[in-house]
């Protein structure tokens, strides 16, 4: 069966994603564990993949801009399909840190770039396309825990030959993701043309458009709120007596809430406009989030769980085709880069801030104020990008 080239970036997207996630949740921590890593060891060890993304998520839309992004998906997918071997012969955490800064080049490549590349196949319906696409990567993300969980669990007598087992999977998930890349298009860019000037003075065009930075800042806030949500939602819902099943069940209904509501949203601000769907979508997360902190029963979790999946799906269906939409062809990889870099700055943050505050004034006063972050963020956005429809 021939594959469009918008199903085949869909199927390696899944894919890459997997097999992002399965070597992360739930084997990295359990892995960093049986290597001798303390709590903090297993957190540093978590957290550094991320740290690549920060670091490398705008050069890597740099080189897209400058060589194509066909060429750096591919050179993202190299990674994917190598570096999971790699965990094969660690022995130590510091391997095992090192493992994964490497491995985190291959998202910070992939998805702003990825984002690139559609909205450079797709105009009118960008908006919705983009969903599809983020979907499809949340498919991955939602099935890697579970593959993963049951491997472990079914090595449970033999933990090292369990890890050892995801990382194969993860390995052939990534070979997968290379060998449906090699047959991604081109879309025609001549970015491989221009020079290194054009190209620079291209990013700085970009770098200094408040829109774009002001619209990735909002993204960034809802991510903020969203790792305050999926740290320590957990850790408040058992100290209000709800079960370890019912807390898995907040976590699922929020990320397929997210992963059915965003070809949907998307399609709706492709229609009605952007803006003001990113700043009513920043409003509805404040209150959820901050909503959290009223409620100790599960039902009423549960509604706020969807809700806020509902809201992360209004704004980010929007904020990745509004920058696409105001940045020109030959710097839209850059844009995404700056996208990736900010959002991953406020993922990374929410707990760090977060963790602070519930450790200060409890978990409610956490929620709050990731909750505040989300509304200050909301109001800026409207003030100084407006909330013309577009």
């Amino acid at each position: 069966m021939k594959l469009t080239p918008f199903t085949l970036l869909c199927t390696t997207g899944l894919l890459a994603i997997f097999s992002s996630t399965i070597s992360k949740s739930p084997v990295l921590p359990l892995f960093a564990s049986h290597l001798g890593a303390d709590p903090s060891g297993v957190g540093f060890v978590a957290a550094i993949s991320a740290f690549t993304g920060v670091l490398f998520s705008i050069p890597a839309g740099l080189l897209a801009d400058r060589f194509g992004k066909r060429k750096m998906l591919l050179a993202s997918a190299v990674v994917f399909a190598a570096v999971p071997f790699s965990y094969l012969p660690v022995t130590s955490v510091p391997q095992l840190a090192a493992v994964r800064f490497v491995h985190g080049f291959a998202t910070a490549i992939f998805i702003p770039v990825a984002m690139a590349l559609v909205s450079d196949l797709f105009h009118a319906d960008r908006g919705e396309k983009m969903g599809w696409f983020s979907t499809a990567t949340l498919l991955g993300r939602f099935m890697a825990p579970v593959a993963g969980g049951a491997i472990i669990g079914a090595s449970a007598l033999n933990p090292a030959s369990g890890f050892k087992t995801v990382y194969l999977v993860c390995g052939a998930a990534g070979v997968s993701a290379l060998l449906l890349s090699l047959r991604l298009p081109d879309t025609g860019s001549t970015s491989a043309k221009r020079s290194w000037t054009e190209t620079f003075d291209t990013f700085k065009a970009v770098a200094s458009d408040r829109r774009i930075i002001i619209t990735s800042a909002v993204e960034a806030a809802i991510l903020f709120a969203y790792g305050t949500f999926e740290t320590f939602l957990p850790l408040h819902a058992k100290s209000a007596g709800i079960s370890p099943y019912q807390i898995g069940a907040l976590l699922s209904a929020q990320i397929i809430t997210l992963a059915l509501s965003k070809p949907l949203m998307g399609g709706f601000s492709d229609r009605h406009g952007r803006r003001p769907q990113i700043f009513f979508g920043a409003l509805i997360g404040a209150i959820c989030i901050g909503l959290f902190a009223a409620f100790d029963s599960f039902a009423m979790m549960l509604a706020m769980s969807v809700a806020f999946g509902f809201s992360i799906s209004v704004v980010t269906s929007a904020t990745s085709a509004h920058i696409a939409d105001i940045s020109r062809r030959e710097g839209r990889g850059s844009a995404m880069g700056i996208l990736g870099s900010i959002m991953d700055i406020g993922h990374t943050t929410g707990p760090l801030a977060a963790g602070f505050v519930a450790s200060w004034r409890g978990y409610p006063e956490a929620f709050l104020a990731a909750a505040a972050v989300l509304l200050i963020a909301g109001v800026v956005f409207a003030g100084l990008v407006g909330m013309r429809k577009g």
